[in-house]
């Protein structure tokens, strides 16, 4: 396992106290992985610190990382069906063609993050339902400025899910559930929406030019 890089304004520390800032671990089998990374002073879940780490590859199928750190880790092309990233810090990391087949991404920020070609089939992006202690919108994951061309989110729940600005040309979001989400300003050229739940969605200003399945009259302006 080895260290790339590290720099101490950014580097935080595990339980065990083994740095892992810029790990790589590319094409590393860690399926079922589940670090127990306790709690802070404050009562908070600590971070696992895995930012910028090469996760290439990996296979992460049925793993938890919740409430992981992840801010601009390399994803592309790791399995991780039904991967636990719920309130996992995502920001600007590279998913591109990972599979994300009924993952668990409640409450995740994956702001400006690159999901082109992924595969997120049937994945919870919404935890509304789970808990009564948290409401809706703070439980959805954010992907505002996020890339999503060409990714696979059909029969996904994305109910209050953020993703103003997002980029999903191409994208399939057949029987999506996006009751609630917000979608203002996002490109949806050429997205298929047949069959997706869209009561409450918010659309201003979207580009739907070719999209499909958009009902008439659906564009919410609010």
């Amino acid at each position: 396992m080895a260290v790339l890089g590290d720099r101490p304004a950014d580097r935080e520390v595990t339980q065990d106290g083994k740095p892992l800032y810029r790990v790589n671990l590319s094409d590393v089998d860690l399926r079922g992985l589940d670090r127990e990374v306790g709690l802070t002073e404050d009562g908070d879940p600590r971070r696992s610190n895995f930012r910028f780490a090469n996760w290439t590859g990996a296979d992460l199928r049925a793993a938890g990382l919740e409430n992981f750190d992840l801010f601009g880790a390399s994803l592309d092309y790791a399995n991780m069906p039904g991967v636990n990233l719920q309130n996992t810090d995502l920001r600007q990391a590279f998913l591109g063609r990972a599979i994300l087949t009924d993952a668990r991404l409640g409450a995740a920020d994956m702001t400006g993050a690159d999901l082109g070609g992924a595969n997120l089939h049937g994945a919870h992006l919404s935890r509304a339902g789970e808990t009564n202690d948290t409401s809706e919108a703070d439980s959805s994951a954010t992907l505002t400025d996020a890339s999503l061309i060409g990714a696979n989110l059909s029969n996904a729940d994305l109910r209050g899910v953020v993703m103003a600005r997002a980029d999903l040309t191409d994208a399939d979001l057949t029987g999506a559930d996006l009751r609630g989400a917000d979608l203002a300003n996002a490109d949806l050229s050429n997205v298929d929406l047949t069959g997706a739940k869209l009561a409450g969605t918010k659309l201003s200003g979207a580009i739907v030019d070719g999209t499909r399945g958009l009902p008439s009259g659906s564009r919410n302006t609010s």
